[in-house]
């Protein structure tokens, strides 16, 4: 076994790792980063970029039949060919050669291979090659994300279901598709199959809602959104059950006893941590649990302060953006600084891209009452200003925000509507910095643009 040394070894190559790597290597470290499949992760491949790609025909056939003149021009079907291959242009064909040379311009070294922990501040690396012994001197980042779920459904593991990889990575659209889940995945994906072709979609979410991490209006207009172009929703039923028949088909039971079919069912329950087999027991830490973290994103049950976890793998906001912000301040800290997570808890911004655009950011009304004695809330139509019309007829949707009354400041916003993903921001700097609404007031927006909502909003608070 060869062994090297380095400043700083980081596990995990997503773009978490990525950001951890480069921030630490900015400070003058020698940082090593290790990662057994692709650099790039699954963010880059099988998540983030690849299902938006999938969306986005549908948003902008959408967007064009909402508007006289171009909806005329609607005459055909989408190109689903032409679709898929931009999904593999996007993912470079799942070829991670194009990252490597960012790594090398930064001086980071490059291990592909198996990494797990060897105890205090050594990493065992299985590589092609051979084994690879690495020694940290400052710092060991765990940035390995999470896994999809599989629940324990009788016979679901036998009907080989698809997860979020492979949904985004599909050779051709099912004619039916089961989804199990009603969260981001599987709302983003059911629209985008529907939209490329497949004929029944249908969704199964134990809970009495979809998005139920969201507020209760936000899921209810996407079911009804889904509703009306032929999705079927159905929400307060467990699948109890999956089988394949004699066709081939997946039949799912329901906990009323009825039952769903499809040709391929999509897995879209949570994720679990990418914790296994990393060694995590050589340090203390148990397996398959997320690793808990200070403000500092050091694992707060090693001794030393040697260890760090970033992205989804400390279960703090499971979204690739927290991710690099986190692996933003833990290069800085191990660089010297004393930076510290602030958004992670109260701060976290996340878009669901169906359509309507599910956009949010801090906390819902439900856990804002919890915090705070004195909470007020103001809503108003998103479609319900002169920039939403330019854009075409039915745009609906809802802006919502919280606010804490005693410090005149938002702690939680809403937005849905069509394509409007990039109000957001707005809010999230609202919120960051603590702006008050009277303040807010004099941030005017331009007319005609969907963020007048915003003057809508302060008007209806009474400014």
């Amino acid at each position: 076994m060869t062994s090297d040394e380095y400043d700083v070894v980081v596990l995990g190559a997503g773009p978490t790792g990525e950001n951890a790597a480069g921030r630490a290597a900015g400070h003058g470290l020698r940082v090593a980063i290790v990662e057994r499949e692709l650099v790039g992760g699954e963010c880059s491949y099988w998540g983030c970029i690849p299902s938006k790609t999938l969306l986005r025909p549908g948003d902008v056939v959408a967007a064009a039949r909402r508007a006289p003149g171009a909806a005329e021009a609607i005459t055909g079907p989408i190109d689903v060919a032409a679709a898929l291959a931009q999904r593999d242009y996007m993912t470079s064909s799942w070829d991670d050669s194009g990252q490597l040379p960012w790594l090398e311009s930064k001086n980071i070294a490059f291990l592909r291979g198996h990494a797990r922990l060897a105890g205090e501040r050594r990493v065992d690396v299985a590589t092609a090659e051979g084994e690879r012994s690495l020694t940290a001197t400052r710092a060991v980042v765990l940035a390995t994300g999470t896994v999809a779920l599989i629940p324990p459904i009788p016979g679901l593991g036998d009907v080989q279901p698809w997860d979020n990889r492979s949904a985004t990575a599909a050779r051709a659209i099912p004619g039916r598709l089961l989804v199990l889940g009603g969260g981001t995945i599987g709302v983003e994906m059911a629209q985008a199959f529907r939209r490329l072709g497949s004929n029944e979609v249908t969704i199964v979410e134990g809970s009495s809602r979809l998005l139920t991490r969201e507020e209760p209006f936000a899921g209810e207009e996407v079911q009804h959104a889904f509703e009306e172009v032929g999705i079927r929703v159905i929400t307060g039923l467990a699948m109890t059950e999956v089988r394949r028949d004699d066709s081939g088909a997946v039949v799912a039971t329901l906990s009323d006893g009825s039952t769903v079919s499809g040709d391929e069912i999509l897995v879209a329950v949570g994720r679990r941590p990418h914790t296994m087999d990393l060694g995590l027991e050589t340090v203390g830490l148990e397996p398959g649990r997320y690793v808990e973290v200070d403000d500092q994103l050091r694992a707060t049950a090693v001794s030393g302060g040697w260890l760090y976890a970033v992205g989804d793998v400390n279960g703090l906001a499971l979204l690739t953006h927290m991710g690099k912000y986190q692996a933003r301040i833990v290069g800085d800290v191990i660089g010297g600084k004393d930076a510290r997570d602030v958004a992670s808890h109260d701060i976290v911004p996340r878009v669901t891209f169906c359509d309507p655009q599910v956009c949010a950011v801090g906390l819902t009304e439900e856990q804002a009452r919890q915090r705070y004695d004195d909470i007020r809330t103001v809503r108003v139509g998103t479609g319900d200003v002169a920039g939403a019309y330019t854009q075409g007829n039915g745009i609906t949707g809802t802006s919502f925000l919280i606010v804490d009354a005693a410090r005149d400041v938002i702690v939680g916003a809403t937005f849905t509507g069509p394509l409007i993903a990039e109000l957001l921001h707005s809010a999230t700097i609202a919120i960051a910095g603590e702006v008050p609404m009277s303040r807010l007031w004099h941030a005017v927006p331009s007319f005609p643009t969907i963020s007048e909502v915003w003057l809508r909003l302060l008007e209806e608070y009474g400014l």
